[in-house]
């Protein structure tokens, strides 16, 4: 059965019984454990989304960048 034929079954079913589909697949997949080279590869990943060549403020910066969103929003 193709995806697109369970999903149109799926949505013919009374909504309690959907409830109960969700339930056993959200079962399913918590049984499945994560392979440890997938985890750390999505970690990379995501270090990578954060890296920048500038420094981080400083602490007068982010108390001017807080004033200023505060003027806008407000004033």
């Amino acid at each position: 059965m193709l995806l697109q034929e369970l999903k149109e079954q799926v949505l013919k079913l009374p909504p309690s019984d959907r409830l109960a589909l969700v339930s056993a697949i959200i079962e399913s997949l918590q049984d499945t454990p994560i392979s440890e080279p997938e985890r750390s590869s999505a970690i990379r990943r995501m270090r990578g989304l954060l890296k920048t060549d500038q420094p981080a403020p400083t602490d007068e910066e982010v108390a001017a960048m807080l004033e200023e969103r505060r003027v806008d929003k407000y004033l």
